[in-house]
């Protein structure tokens, strides 16, 4: 972690609750899961990418096409990063002409990252939407970007720092608000 630990937002329940919610208002507001694509961005966008699939599978009995996007080469603040990035792959098996893409990350702060996510995912392809799915919003924006769909708005400080761990990434299962050392 890189802060202290501050008070604990959300648990194991109320991350499986904003998944399902999240689930639910995605099949409400698109009708259904007609042309439904999730694209999860590395690292914990994909995880919580694959649950709200999962969920989505119980409620309609229908499994939709499932991505995952590594946006390092596509990041504005690159060179700062390190002289050599750690890439991961991005793997979308399927075209995105047409689709509706549920796009899915952890926690939206400046919107930095989803600007990447959106200049990577259109070098793939052309689609119909691309809507924003998260589990926590932060506040803090830089750049004119929103959610559709989130599990918990949070305000925050900018000496604070929400971090997220899911069982598959960390270990554990829970959201923290951490003050920066």
């Amino acid at each position: 972690m890189e802060g202290t630990p501050k008070n604990r937002i959300m648990d194991a329940d109320g991350i499986r609750r904003a998944i399902s919610r999240i689930s639910h208002e995605i099949l409400e507001k698109n009708q259904g899961t007609k042309d439904l694509a999730l694209i999860g961005i590395r690292t914990r966008g994909v995880p919580l990418a694959e649950r709200i699939k999962e969920r989505i599978a119980e409620f309609e009995g229908v499994s939709i096409p499932l991505g995952l996007l590594d946006i390092t080469l596509y990041r504005d603040d690159l060179s700062t990063i390190d002289i050599q990035p750690v890439l991961h792959e991005t793997k979308v098996p399927f075209s995105l002409d047409g689709k509706i893409v549920i796009l899915v990350d952890d926690v939206l702060f400046t919107g930095r990252t989803v600007r990447a996510a959106l200049d990577a995912l259109l070098d793939l392809g052309r689609p119909s939407k691309i809507q924003l799915a998260v589990l926590v919003d932060r506040g803090h924006r830089e750049l004119p970007i929103r959610a559709d769909y989130v599990g918990k708005n949070v305000p925050t400080s900018s000496r604070e720092i929400v971090s997220v761990c899911l069982e598959e990434t960390d270990g554990s299962e829970e959201v923290f608000l951490q003050e920066k050392t």
